[in-house]
């Protein structure tokens, strides 16, 4: 694939998000006083190593192989899961602790951002299959985000109204 000067530039942004991400899981998964909120964290932390690697791959003038049905779909589930089961437990015991909520807040405004940044590089591209590859990583980054909410909402951190 070659790449345009917009579409190298875009890359290198969405890698730089990514590094911000990985720091920011790792970070809140050490931090985290809820052990299934550390496992969310931990989870998201590796799929966001992924998405380094997959634009690294870019940036090389590669397409990667998408692995939609087996290892990241894979993972996303068990991290949804994680998200639901810790939700339920935050019913029953009540309210997150004060850093927990912090640290999903933090967090969720970082995904909407990421996600964000990922729509405006999708539609600059030229290559079809390249808009393929962001789009499973945008799609990636809403659930990361979806998943959060679900433990939030749970917990009594997010009440949409």
């Amino acid at each position: 694939m070659q790449l345009t000067q917009k579409e190298r530039m875009l890359l290198e942004d969405q890698k730089k998000h990514e590094e911000v991400c990985i720091k920011k899981y790792t970070e809140a998964a050490q931090k985290a006083s809820d052990p299934q909120l550390k496992q969310l964290f931990s989870t998201y932390a590796a799929q966001e190593k992924q998405h380094y690697q997959t634009l690294d791959q870019m940036l090389s003038g590669q397409i990667p192989q998408q692995n939609t049905q087996s290892g990241q779909s894979a993972g996303q589930g068990q991290a949804m899961q994680a998200a639901g089961n810790a939700g339920q437990q935050g019913v029953q015991s009540g309210t997150g602790s004060k850093m927990d909520a912090d640290l999903c807040n933090d967090l969720l405004m970082t995904e909407k951002y990421v996600s964000g940044t990922y729509d405006t590089a999708i539609f600059e591209f030229t290559d079809p299959r390249a808009r393929q590859v962001l789009n499973h990583i945008q799609k990636e980054e809403q659930q990361h985000g979806e998943g959060i909410f679900t433990y939030m909402q749970a917990h009594g951190m997010y009440q949409p109204s």
